[in-house]
């Protein structure tokens, strides 16, 4: 059994409040790591098994062990650090904890938990496939640029990339040796090269944003160069995701083509949940032997998709791409950071199982 498969989801899923209250005695200073460490074990297995049992057929960790969707990996790489900023990432409505990521040094990798994490994800996933979710490397660059990368470690912009290209190599290979043959890069910021107004934020910011969405093609080809043959990796892309809050909008047509042609993933996780994300019409240039999952049931909301018009939907899809390349999933993950999306857990179950449900009456199975 291996992917892509015709129902999937992004990731994260929302966390118990038990898991939370005890993530907030950790911080404190109530409880060890150690204990944190079972209590997170008990809610990682809990939700694993709760993936197998609506039909799922690859399962994560629903990323309990984190804060947020790309903080806690970066700042596991050498060379990164983590601080308390003056204001957090601003959303369409509201600003996330306010934390920042800094290069202070020659960025490296070196052993990281998430190995262990997904180690445990596997001894655990029965006959589901494990998947490990990871912050795509352009993360790094896109959220602070040029004056959160240290200049004597790097007086241009060349070298921080070619060694942090090399570090998610190293990370990649680590992933590998432990047995991940399904790895997703969580690439929100090539979506956002979609959105004028995020593009003249880079401008204003001194980043020079000719040429940006080809260095970050090049950075994630060097990530995963040297894969093994059957690791699949997939990208997800949206367009922010906090609170059920968003960030940024615009249709995929401005990046499409480097998009599917100029990345080598197998699989591309679209936002496609509302008319932020534009229409179908970039699918025409997904070439053969790749695969796009239709992000068409939101997170963001409760309120549960009716499956003639997700089937309307795909129908529509397929007519830019064969529909045996396409598949169905959630638009983003339930939590990208550990406060969730509004939206309770037993809605959250049965837009999974939603999704389950339409492709096993689209494809035949999923």
């Amino acid at each position: 059994m291996k992917p892509p498969f015709r129902a999937d989801h992004v990731g994260s899923l929302l966390r118990p409040m038990a898991l939370r209250e005890a993530r907030a005695d950790r911080a404190a200073g109530r409880i060890s790591s150690a204990e944190l460490r079972e209590i997170e074990n008990i809610y990682v297995r809990r939700v694993i098994r709760e993936q197998q049992e609506i039909g799922l057929k690859a399962v994560t960790d629903g990323e309990f062990r984190r804060a947020f969707w790309h903080f806690d990996f970066l700042a596991g790489l050498g060379g990164v650090e983590m601080y308390e900023s003056d204001q957090g990432i601003q959303f369409q409505g509201g600003t996330t904890k306010a934390y920042g990521l800094k290069v202070t040094g020659p960025i490296r990798y070196v052993p990281h938990p998430f190995v262990e994490d997904f180690k445990f994800v596997a001894a655990n996933a029965g006959g589901t496939v494990p998947k490990q979710t990871i912050p795509s490397p352009s993360v790094l660059h896109f959220r602070a640029g040029r004056k959160a990368i240290d200049t004597h470690a790097y007086p241009d912009l060349d070298g921080f990339f070619a060694d942090l290209g090399a570090a998610y190599n190293a990370a990649m290979q680590d992933f590998a040796a432990a047995g991940c043959r399904y790895l997703q890069l969580d690439e929100v910021n090539i979506a956002y090269l979609c959105d004028p107004k995020q593009l003249e934020m880079l401008r204003n910011r001194g980043e020079k944003v000719e040429g940006l969405l080809e260095t970050y093609a090049a950075l994630i080809n060097r990530a995963i160069e040297g894969r093994p043959a059957d690791m699949f990796v997939s990208m997800h892309l949206c367009r922010g995701n906090f609170r059920s809050m968003h960030i940024a909008s615009g249709g995929y047509d401005p990046v499409a083509e480097v998009l599917f042609n100029g990345i080598n993933v197998d699989c591309y996780f679209m936002e496609y949940d509302d008319e932020r994300s534009g229409s179908f019409a970039p699918l025409r240039f997904l070439p053969k032997g790749k695969t796009v999952v239709l992000g068409l049931v939101t997170s963001k909301r409760g309120e549960l998709e009716s499956k003639d018009g997700l089937k309307r939907r795909i129908e529509e899809a397929a007519k830019y791409a064969p529909i045996d390349q396409l598949a169905i999933s959630p638009q983003c993950g339930f939590a990208s950071t550990e406060e969730g999306n509004l939206i309770t857990v037993e809605q959250q179950w049965a837009k999974l199982r939603l999704c389950i449900e339409v492709a096993e009456e689209v494809w035949g199975s999923i």
